[in-house]
């Protein structure tokens, strides 16, 4: 397979002066992106793709008539442009959160940026978001207690073609994020909870987007008070008037009476580079979206960049970092063209990279403190659309480029900038960075598990050129989570699910395997796991399992058969047992809408020293004893907050 990184690293940037990636002078170059000067000159440009396109039209009409007049001359049209394709489409669906003490119950990937999940905590009560509905739960000291339910939804709502899939609490504010195919892109549910756990539905907001999602990543992210969405807009630049499709929002205000959807993105906070955009092989309003939480009505404001519909999106503390691909055919072959974006929260302008290659997923991505941005990157990854980040494909490089480096879009990532790294077997990778340390590898992520004995995970300082390490294993690459400094590897091998433990230290190596017979992991997603660290070697890991061999497809329709909690001591690891779910508890729910849960349905919970196992409708306390072996986990009480298992009030 043709590597674009080797193309790169063999001279890219001498193919690159041609054209519109022309080198610029540096006394003529920005440091960020130009936004349109006006709505006008916006209009101009879509005006300019219209005569285009009748054009092409007029052309299309005038060969086709002069091939019926004439059906026996020479029809050899080589060099007449083909009818324009329609632009890429989304792939169809398939489908700081705190308590008393601030602590979080959600696996994120940066510090201080909370993701939307299927559960929060809420000073002494848990909310959980299940098949179209919020519950709590009340974690008293000697019981657990259900609460109060209600739809995910405004009373005056048809819920029928939307999904709820996402919740962020901040202050007395629940925020229930899902996608409304009937209402026009991203809903937005405001929900207020008393100390007590009750429940009262205050507003819905609804957000332009197309289909955003992905089988890894999450739409939503909270940094204090502001909520911060990525979307992308998928435009037509055939319509009679594209704006229709521009970023903006409408407070609904029930059913006939709809509410105008208002721009959010004037033409002054649209961006683009210098490249020349074919519109005709799809175009897109890369938009991020910040809405102020604090105010008595939600506010959101907009910026969006113009560019290809390839993307891959990571939210670090300061920016959302928008990886943009295009993929064109070039004297016969196919060729990758991508850019980095660097939209900051604070409103100022973006600024860009051109780059070679596509990240896998959010976790490819990591902001360093020493002001860099760090990628891994395929040659021919297809960016985080729906199941594209299961099928990457081509050689691997680190990316490593300085911040200030970003600017206006005209340059490209120095070839010295990109490292190659070697290649791992399958289509399905896993990455992530740990401290000083990357690593990688492949395994069956959302698909059947295979007979993976004989693999490895790849070990990188990403800071440092020191030779890469191939860490043998004895099971595939299904997820990699951090202990504390060091990582963990989980992954599969035939019916049984194995726990690798990485020691990284000056440099890296395996420390401890457990093997969970006749098990396969319950959840895909990187919330399913939570590690709660008890010093700076020891701590308690939990993870959802489900039969052995079965594919990671089955979380989306059942709930996982159990949590499994292992002991890390020292990096050595031990089971410490499992909280197992009841069969059937979670039937009869009468579900109405979003019914069924994207973003999983099992996690493991850390509260205080109290341990927890969700499972669809059901929350299992753990007990933590100490016997002749060690740590062992034991049930403690449970309870159903399922609506066909008694009524809750309202």
């Amino acid at each position: 397979m043709k590597s674009i990184i080797i193309c790169l690293l063999a001279g890219l940037l001498a193919s690159l002066g041609a054209g519109a990636w022309a080198a610029v002078p540096a006394a003529e170059r920005r440091t960020t992106l130009a936004p349109f000067t006006s709505e006008a000159q916006l209009a101009a440009l879509f005006k300019t793709w219209q005569d285009q396109q009748r054009r092409r039209d007029e052309e299309r009409r005038a060969l086709q008539s002069a091939q019926k007049s004439t059906p026996m001359a020479d029809q050899n049209v080589a060099g007449v442009a083909p009818p324009a394709p329609a632009p890429t489409a989304a792939p169809a669906a398939a489908k700081a959160e705190a308590g008393a003490a601030g602590e979080s119950v959600t696996n994120t990937q940066t510090a201080g940026v909370d993701e939307g999940g299927i559960v929060k905590l809420h000073g002494k009560h848990l909310v959980v978001l299940r098949r179209g509905r919020l519950f709590t739960v009340a974690l008293g000291d000697a019981q657990l207690k259900p609460v109060a339910a209600i739809d995910a939804f405004g009373p005056d709502s048809a819920p029928g073609r939307a999904w709820y899939d996402e919740m962020l609490i901040w202050g007395n504010t629940i925020v229930v994020i899902g996608y409304s195919y009937a209402g026009g892109g991203t809903e937005v549910g405001l929900f207020d909870i008393d100390q007590d756990g009750g429940l009262r539905y205050r507003a819905t907001y609804h957000l332009r987007s197309n289909d955003y999602y992905s089988s890894r990543n999450y739409a939503s992210r909270l940094i204090g008070s502001q909520l911060i969405f990525y979307t992308p807009l998928y435009l037509n630049p055939r319509a009679p008037d594209p704006f229709i499709a521009f970023p903006a929002m409408r407070k609904w205000r029930g059913q006939g009476q709809g509410g105008e959807f208002r721009r959010i993105a004037p033409a002054t906070r649209i961006y683009r580079t210098d490249d020349e955009l074919d519109p005709w092989a799809g175009l897109a309003l890369h938009t991020v979206t910040v809405c102020e939480l604090a105010r008595p009505e939600m506010d959101c404001q907009a910026s969006a960049v113009l560019g290809p519909p390839g993307r891959v999106f990571y939210v670090s503390a300061q920016s959302v970092y928008v990886w943009t691909s295009s993929w064109r055919h070039v004297a016969g072959e196919s060729r990758t063209e991508s850019a980095v974006f660097r939209i900051p929260l604070n409103g100022s302008a973006p600024s860009a990279l051109k780059t070679s290659g596509s990240p896998i997923d959010q976790f490819s991505f990591l902001e360093s403190e020493d002001g860099h941005l760090n990628v891994l990157l395929r040659a021919n990854g297809r960016g985080e659309a729906m199941w594209a980040a299961e099928n990457s494909r081509g050689d691997i490089a680190l990316l490593r480029v300085a911040l200030d480096s970003f600017g206006d879009g005209h340059d490209s990532a120095p070839a010295e900038r990109y490292r190659r790294l070697p290649g791992v077997a399958g289509y399905s990778l896993q990455n992530r960075f740990i401290g000083p340390y990357l690593l990688y590898g492949s395994g069956a992520s959302w698909g059947r598990v295979q007979d993976r004995s004989e693999t490895s995970v790849q070990v990188v300082r990403w800071a440092a050129a020191t030779p890469v390490q191939a860490l043998g294993l004895s099971h595939g690459v299904d997820r990699i989570e951090a202990l504390g400094q060091h990582a963990l590897v989980v992954g599969a091998n035939g019916p049984d699910l194995h726990f690798t433990s990485i020691r990284l230290d000056d440099s890296a190596s395996t420390a401890s395997r457990y093997v969970r017979a006749d098990a396969a992991q319950g959840e895909t997603r990187s919330h399913g796991f939570f590690y709660k660290p008890q010093s700076a070697q020891d701590g308690l890991l939990g993870l959802p399992v489900r039969a052995g061999g079965q594919a990671g497809a089955r979380q989306l329709r059942e709930p996982s058969a159990a949590v499994v909690f292992l002991k890390n001591s020292g990096l050595k690891l031990s089971e410490m047992g499992a909280l197992d779910a009841t069969p059937g508890v979670n039937q009869d729910d009468a579900c109405r809408a979003s019914c069924v849960d994207w973003y999983g349905n099992s996690r493991p919970l850390f509260i205080g020293s109290r341990v927890f196992a969700l499972m669809g409708y059901e929350l299992v306390e753990g007990e933590v004893a100490s016997f002749g072996r060690g740590a062992q986990i034991r049930e403690l009480r449970r309870v159903s907050f399922s609506p066909g298992a008694q009524r809750l009030a309202r």
